[in-house]
């Protein structure tokens, strides 16, 4: 059985307010819970016109508010911004809230332009102490002592209770998977930043180099694929339009909020046609058996039982009925 799961990144839409993704992004989620999704996941990025989930933690406490059972985690926080005892506190409270629920997967990437980053932590070479702040992270999370000699013995990140949140590595390199590996962390490879290049060679390090943790005595990997599902095949290709001009206007390094279809196809020169066939063929865009066979077989081929399911669409209902339709192919509920 392949279990699915969501990233969901609040996207901008052009013609609706921004704050109108985020709370589109609640419902979302309640909707992805009664459809028997794993997991419900949500990103971090800064001053980026199409991704307005700043504060992971923050949205993830109004979803655990409004669901029951579906896990909730970030995907993740970009540590290098932070203290790693304020981060556990934050997620030490959302274990309250949700107990058992919660998943905090923490990146090294700064989710934003180097002038945002630096604003976020005025520390340029904050990166650099990112397994340490990790390792920090993992006792203050688990409640686990920190040792003597080291500035934080004696400090406990509150509250506690009979459960914690499960730390993740996320990565699109094979940086993450080996740093995951040494600390025996579960690993989620950004399969949809890299359109898979990598993934196969940094799971297979993942998977040579692990080291058995308490919490993890085996290894656990997943992968965040971008996919669309509509009721058929033109639909879908129709409502990728949005998708396919963000992807090129980006490498223009013009950013912006997702256009509807109707608005988004243009006159491409030679090298974007190239580009985008290429960015066609690759895709996950289909009707609901198309996409479920494309994902079953990506799954074996890089031999994960979970796949973690990100979908752009201009329109929710459009990116509602993708994951309906996923749900109602893999007999989730």
């Amino acid at each position: 059985m392949l279990t699915l799961s969501v990233l969901d990144q609040s996207v901008a839409a052009s013609g609706r307010s921004q704050d109108t993704a985020l709370r589109q992004s609640l419902a979302l989620a309640q909707q992805c819970e009664a459809w028997g999704y794993h997991r419900y996941w949500v990103s971090e990025h800064h001053s980026h016109p199409s991704i307005v989930g700043t504060a992971p933690e923050v949205l993830m406490a109004a979803i655990a508010a409004r669901t029951q059972r579906i896990r909730l985690g970030s995907a993740g926080v970009m540590l290098p911004h932070y203290a790693p005892l304020k981060v556990a506190e934050q997620f030490r409270v959302l274990d309250a809230l949700a107990p058992g629920r919660i998943d905090l997967g923490v990146g090294r990437a700064p989710g934003s332009d180097g002038r945002t980053a630096q604003l976020l932590n005025p520390d340029r070479h904050a990166s650099e102490n990112f397994p340490q702040q990790v390792m920090e992270l993992q006792a203050w999370v688990t409640g686990e002592p920190i040792p003597a000699g080291h500035p934080g013995h004696g400090v406990f990140a509150y509250p506690s209770g009979p459960t914690s949140p499960d730390v993740w590595m996320l990565g699109s390199s094979d940086y993450g998977a080996q740093l995951a590996a040494h600390l025996g962390l579960p690993y989620a490879f950004a399969y949809f930043i890299t359109d898979g290049q990598g993934a196969g060679n940094a799971l297979s390090l993942y998977r040579a180099n692990y080291r058995p943790s308490e919490a993890n005595p085996k290894p656990r990997a997943t992968v965040c694929v971008w996919a669309l599902a509509a009721d058929t095949e033109d639909e879908a290709w129709r409502l990728f339009q949005s998708r396919a001009r963000w992807r090129m206007d980006r490498n223009l390094g013009r950013i912006g909020p997702l256009l509807p279809p109707e608005q988004a196809v243009r006159d491409y020169t030679a090298s974007e046609q190239v580009a985008l066939a290429e960015l066609r063929a690759n895709a996950l865009v289909g009707s609901a058996p198309q996409v479920a066979d494309k994902l079953r077989q990506l799954a074996e081929r890089l031999s994960v039982d979970e796949l973690v399911v990100i979908t752009w669409t201009h329109g929710p209902a459009a990116q509602a009925r993708s994951y309906e339709l996923l749900a109602r192919e893999f007999a989730l509920a």
